[in-house]
């Protein structure tokens, strides 16, 4: 697929910025990048998820495949997932595998595949602390999420907190700005999302293993 100016735009600095990614994910399972999508390519995405009808939108569930289920005193937002058949998809989910592929080269994570979904937080909507793997569990090993919020400020709310551990109940903030990118380790950092006091947009992606078995592909949804 030829690439627009978006995607040129975004790829400018896309090795400097993988690489501080790789760094801090190898010295300590996260990485907080402020500012680290294009404008051009921030804006396009949110943009676009504005542009979403609800009818695209589907409320969140916990768990996967028959274990799937909604549970609205955990979370309350909802999601529409990025399946590459717009221009706007497509050039996000190149940039996400350009990572994957520096990721894979850098640090040798093996990331098989990538599945993300634009999520939407009403005014009062949470997702409470959790991990997005279990140990032994699950084949996603890399959590990204990608905000989309032009002109927020801290007392907006809806900050995610990212805690180091279990024991752990400070937790680090990290303001939902557009343009923000956070990567971490699925199954070692607890995190939320506390509520917001306006509408709240992001894009939650995760990085999987292959977990294939007698050559049938473990789907990534």
């Amino acid at each position: 697929m030829p690439h627009s100016s978006m995607s040129d735009a975004a790829s400018t600095n896309d090795h400097a910025l993988f690489e501080r990614i790789a760094v801090q994910l190898q010295q300590q399972g996260y990485s907080i990048q402020p500012n680290a999508l294009s404008p051009v390519m921030a804006d396009a995405l949110y943009q676009y998820q504005c542009a979403l009808g609800q009818d695209y939108f589907a409320e969140a569930g916990i768990g996967r495949k028959q274990k799937f289920h909604k549970n609205e005193s955990i979370r309350t937002d909802k999601v529409c997932w990025i399946d590459g058949s717009s221009e706007t998809g497509s050039q996000w989910l190149n940039w996400c595998n350009d990572l994957k592929t520096y990721l894979n080269r850098r640090l040798f994570m093996g990331l098989f595949s990538f599945e993300s979904h634009f999520a939407y937080y009403r005014p009062g909507d949470f997702y409470k602390r959790h991990y997005d793997a279990f140990k032994g569990a699950s084949n996603r090993v890399l959590s990204m999420v990608t905000y989309l919020n032009p002109d927020w400020d801290p007392e907006h709310g809806g900050e995610l907190v990212l805690y180091q551990n279990d024991e752990d109940t400070t937790g680090i903030r990290v303001t939902p700005a557009l343009g923000t990118v956070v990567l971490f380790l699925s199954e070692e950092f607890p995190h939320e999302v506390r509520p917001a006091c306006k509408n709240r947009f992001s894009i939650a992606g995760w990085y999987r293993v292959n977990t294939s078995i007698g050559n049938k592909i473990d789907p990534p949804k």
